[in-house]
């Protein structure tokens, strides 16, 4: 090809991505006419118009999804190949990560990894965020460094994972709570007082559906959007909240804890980032902080 400009696969990444010239524009800080003309060198060399109008937004063409992944792949390696190789010097390391994640789990592991960050480097920030859906985006445009949770399909299917532990549910309640004594069965567990924890995606509808089968149904009194509320009202009255066990450590220290007496099975909280920061040292080894900081943490 003459004139081949290589930069042009960077846009067409970002337009996939996008599936927008107007959003495409803005995540290159170009302007929107920038990238319409943009827009049509690629038509003009893939012979294929890449992105079509539907109704008010624009969907791609068979050829762009098949050119998808492929692009993506050749702008990682090409960020990796010109990325400079630079020993890592964490005491000089100045940089802002940020994490995504539930408050359970910054409750829980933050303060150990924020110990283990400021001992090797004095000049990292941790920025902890609030993780209200499952949405890959912020690992895609960059504002989130590390997500933690469970995979699942709303994921992009190039999103990097980790294992970190395994999970269960469990119920919790104030100490000298009538649940906190005595034998449990289904019954006694459906019939207390529940909150219940209202998120999109949460995997804790696995336990209405193993009573369901069982002909119960949970006495929900409450509804919250989290599992630190749900876990600051069952200690401060006679609420049940089922909660994920390791995850809420923290949160619910001090407390009653007690196994479902309902069949609920385990579950793996893992670690995310996007692909092209896998090669980069200091994200290297924040993963592995936090790989080891969610080992040793109970």
């Amino acid at each position: 090809m003459d004139n081949l400009d290589l930069n042009l696969l960077v846009t067409l990444d970002v337009l996939l991505d996008e599936g927008s010239v107007v959003g495409a524009a803005k995540r290159l800080r170009l302007s929107t006419s920038a990238m319409s003309r943009a827009l049509a060198r690629l038509r003009e060399a893939t012979g294929d118009p890449l992105l079509v109008r539907a109704g008010r937004g624009l969907v791609p063409t068979p050829r762009a999804l098949e050119l998808r992944g492929r692009v993506r792949q050749v702008v990682i390696d090409a960020e990796a190949v010109l990325r400079p190789a630079l020993k890592l010097d964490l005491p000089s390391l100045a940089r802002t990560f940020a994490i995504r994640s539930t408050e359970g789990f910054a409750e829980t592991f933050g303060p150990e990894l924020i110990a283990r960050v400021s001992n090797e480097a004095p000049l990292v920030q941790l920025s902890f965020l609030a993780k209200p859906d499952k949405d890959s985006t912020p690992l895609r445009d960059g504002t989130v460094d590390l997500e933690t949770g469970v995979i699942a399909q709303a994921m992009g299917p190039e999103i990097r994972a980790l294992g970190l532990f395994r999970d269960r549910f469990v119920g919790v309640v104030r100490r000298g709570h009538r649940l906190s004594k005595g034998r449990m069965t289904p019954q006694r567990y459906a019939t207390a007082a529940h909150v219940v924890i209202k998120r999109r995606g949460l995997r804790a509808a696995v336990v209405d559906e193993a009573l369901e089968r069982m002909g119960l149904v949970r006495n929900a009194v409450a509804t919250v959007s989290g599992f630190g509320p749900a876990i600051a009202l069952a200690r401060g009255s006679d609420i049940v909240a089922t909660v994920p066990e390791k995850h809420t450590a923290g949160l619910s220290d001090g407390m009653h804890r007690f196994k479902l007496p309902v069949p609920v099975e385990d579950f793996t909280i893992s670690l995310f980032w996007h692909p092209r920061l896998e090669a980069d040292p200091a994200h290297r080894w924040l993963r592995s902080l936090v790989r080891d900081v969610c080992k040793t943490t109970r």
